[in-house]
């Protein structure tokens, strides 16, 4: 009796299986990348209610990055500067200007201004500033260049994965006290050196223990 089915068909089972191998694959890395912070994260840019320059201000008139965030050095915040600190230079600096109104109105009225947050970490992390900047890690290292920006943006994920690639290796991130808000920064040539010298006297020992980061 002749067959039903030609010969090749017997084949039909291996390459359904390879088929759908390779479809599981293939979702998986499409969730795996368009699914990440470095996809869906990275590159937020929020319009904020001023159109403050961290350009012009941290970059062109070379503002350091403590003047406005004075927390950032004994808090696990680095604050949001109050209008206070804008008024400081700008009751003087363009005081009539149209881009300063909401300062102005923020000003006489006491009502904070409500800058968009850029970099939210989830409320079950926990990250301390503070103790990153006494450890010698720049502000560049996970706020990115901040001195060309004319608008914030979100440079790095501030994923687990990305945050426990830094605790694992972090002598690439570590500077001298005066160069964390440096931006720009290049190693010097006796970086290992230094960095072998200042993780033993600052006793650094990054903790990848779910509990350093998780409270």
């Amino acid at each position: 009796m002749p067959q039903i089915f030609p010969e090749w068909t017997n084949r039909l089972p291996l390459f359904a299986a390879v088929l759908a191998a390779g479809g599981l694959i293939a979702g998986i890395g499409f969730f795996w990348y368009f699914g990440s912070p470095s996809f869906t994260d990275v590159g937020y840019r929020p319009k904020q209610p001023v159109d403050y320059s961290h350009k012009l201000h941290a970059g062109d008139l070379g503002l350091d990055c403590r003047y406005c965030h004075t927390a950032v050095e004994k808090a696990a915040f680095a604050g949001v500067p109050p209008t206070q600190t804008c008024m400081n230079c700008h009751k003087l600096v363009l005081p009539e200007s149209e881009k300063l109104l909401k300062v102005r109105e923020s000003w006489a009225s006491g009502a904070p201004i409500e800058w968009v947050r850029i970099h939210d970490l989830p409320d079950y992390s926990y990250f301390d500033h503070s103790i990153h900047l006494d450890a010698g890690v720049g502000c560049e290292s996970c706020h990115g260049n901040v001195a060309q920006m004319d608008r914030v943006m979100l440079t790095k994920p501030l994923s687990m994965g990305w945050c426990l690639d830094c605790h694992r290796n972090p002598d690439p991130q570590l500077r001298r006290p005066e160069e964390v808000t440096q931006m720009n920064w290049v190693p010097g040539p006796d970086h290992a050196e230094f960095v072998a010298r200042h993780r033993t006297e600052k006793n650094i020992m990054p903790s990848e223990d779910c509990a350093a980061c998780h409270r």
